[in-house]
């Protein structure tokens, strides 16, 4: 019998996703034994510090792909927006399944919609993304730090900790979360991360066998948007901690990508959008990125960079 073992987080989203791919290998291929190897990220361990002051790229990947290349795992499961755009040699993602929302959700206890928070709301996030988003629409928001499974932050928010959170919708509708007021955060006013929504599995590039038995997973349409998204961050040489936004949307092999830089105060956004051909979809991401650059997104990303480092 062929065991095939994916290496993974340990939250409790993590492991939806895991045992999601899990179900369908062994609903596809009933003889496959399949077992998960949970792995503590570097971002895992530390919760006490905002993801923009760790620093380094991969926070939630590097410990997992070292086991892939060790040879402890046959291949992994990873939350797209979460993977650097250069990955370690002798490693790929060559299969992205069909992609969740890719929106955010904006959580409260008591109040239904961001235009409905009073002045000087404190809202939850970890992530500069949103963070810049929120005040270039309500720059009188008070913006906190947010860390933690998904499952604790909306727990934290529950207890009292915050008037808001925003979250991805995709992780709330997998782990079947709920809050009592919630708003969908989406386009075209609140742009999502790349890749946002989308699952990617990595391999080792020599294990053809894997390779092969993967391929039904793989949907294509939503391959050629992430890889838009993500030509659009390569060319931006950001991480996923700096507040970069990207949205395509795919109709009749032509891809509209728009994409969204701003200082983590809100101020300077810079948002252009391109349209090509799906078959040269990372080409129309380095480009729509090219002309980012040209309207002032270097001094923008460097102010950023600047301040995570203060």
């Amino acid at each position: 019998m062929r065991k095939i073992t994916i290496a993974t987080r340990g939250s409790k989203l993590a492991l939806w996703q895991a045992n999601h791919i899990s179900d369908l290998l062994r609903s596809e291929y009933p003889d496959i034994e399949v077992q998960l190897l949970k792995i503590k990220t570097k971002g895992d361990k530390i919760l006490d510090v905002p993801l923009a002051k760790v620093g380094g790229k991969g926070l939630f990947v590097k410990e997992i792909e070292e086991a892939l290349l060790a040879q402890k795992a046959d291949l992994a499961v990873h939350s797209m927006k979460d993977v650097p755009t250069e990955l370690p040699e002798g490693l790929e993602v060559g299969i992205i399944p069909p992609r969740e929302a890719d929106t955010d959700s904006l959580l409260s206890v008591k109040y239904d919609s961001l235009k409905d928070l009073p002045i000087g709301a404190v809202v939850g996030t970890s992530s500069l993304r949103r963070q810049s988003q929120l005040l270039t629409l309500r720059s009188d928001l008070k913006i906190k730090s947010l860390r933690g499974n998904l499952d604790t932050r909306v727990g934290k928010l529950l207890a009292g900790e915050f008037d808001a959170i925003v979250v991805a919708t995709a992780g709330m509708n997998r782990l079947n979360l709920s809050a009592p007021k919630s708003e969908i955060l989406g386009p075209p006013h609140f742009l999502p991360a790349v890749a946002q929504g989308a699952l990617g599995i990595e391999y080792r590039i020599e294990d053809t066998e894997i390779q092969d038995i993967l391929a039904f997973l793989h949907d294509e349409d939503t391959a050629r948007q992430v890889r838009a998204e993500r030509g659009f961050l390569t060319g931006l040489d950001g991480g996923c901690q700096v507040p970069i936004a990207a949205w395509s949307v795919l109709k009749d092999n032509q891809i509209k990508l728009t994409g969204f830089v701003a200082d983590i105060d809100g101020s300077s956004p810079i948002r252009l959008e391109k349209s090509g051909s799906a078959d040269e979809a990372w080409e129309l991401g380095t480009s729509l990125a090219d002309n980012v650059l040209a309207a002032g997104a270097k001094e923008i990303l460097d102010r950023v960079y600047d301040k995570c480092k203060a």
